[in-house]
């Protein structure tokens, strides 16, 4: 299903290659019927942004979207580790996970970034691409709705995401994750403290288009996002 790998696409740094390809990303979306009508129709201001605003323009509203605070981080893992050991752990599991379908991550990309996790669903069978999706939705869902709160035009790819069949959303969870979150950094220095601790891998620049990947074994995979969201 490349519709999981289109969405997360949309959730990357935005440059020129994605900007000429989201015109073709509608038909897609309908031809693999993964989604509803409404959801299609719902992601259309995104990508007539995409239509109609220069590059510049696009990229400085990724930024001060995704790169101002951490509870807007795309980073999965940030969510439920912080920094601590346990997310190097996990980052490996996720990282072996992905081995099973032959997806070889680069060396400048971390395993837990939203939108590589997106285009490992795409090379699933659907079941276990939305079982998968499932056991993340809960984190997803609480970026998602610090997105809305702050009336973000990317909280339609969460919307949809958190509505496909067979996702159960465990709201109570979402909301005292939010309810409980840091409040996002106003000025530069705030920002400069808030990420001043050592992150668990040392680069963390992700480009989702460079991931390749070829079919191989199907093998069973553990819950990887089980734990309180931070």
């Amino acid at each position: 299903m490349k519709t999981f790998q289109l969405l997360g696409l949309l959730l990357t740094y935005p440059r020129e290659p994605l900007r000429e390809a989201v015109g073709s990303f509608t038909e897609l979306f309908e031809s693999e019927d993964l989604l509803s009508k409404t959801q299609v129709k719902s992601l259309q201001p995104l990508l007539n942004d995409y239509a109609n605003e220069d590059l510049i323009t696009l990229q400085e509203g990724y930024v001060n979207t995704f790169d101002r605070g951490r509870n807007h981080c795309l980073h999965l893992f940030e969510h439920i580790h912080g920094e601590s050991r346990d997310r190097g752990v996990a980052m490996v599991d996720m990282k072996e996970m992905y081995a099973t379908k032959g997806l070889d991550i680069s060396s400048n990309e971390l395993p837990d970034y939203l939108p590589v996790f997106l285009e490992y669903l795409s090379f699933c069978e659907l079941d276990e691409a939305i079982e998968l999706l499932a056991d993340a939705i809960d984190v997803i869902a609480t970026i998602g709705a610090h997105l809305k709160k702050s009336e973000s035009i990317y909280t339609c790819i969460f919307n949809v995401l958190e509505n496909l069949p067979k996702i159960n959303v465990d709201k109570k969870k979402v909301a005292l994750a939010v309810k409980n979150a840091p409040k996002d950094p106003e000025t530069f220095d705030e920002l400069d403290k808030e990420w001043e601790e050592t992150p668990a891998f040392a680069n963390d620049e992700t480009d989702c288009s460079n991931c390749t990947a070829h079919q191989k074994s199907n093998d069973d995979s553990q819950n990887l996002f089980s734990g309180d969201i931070q």
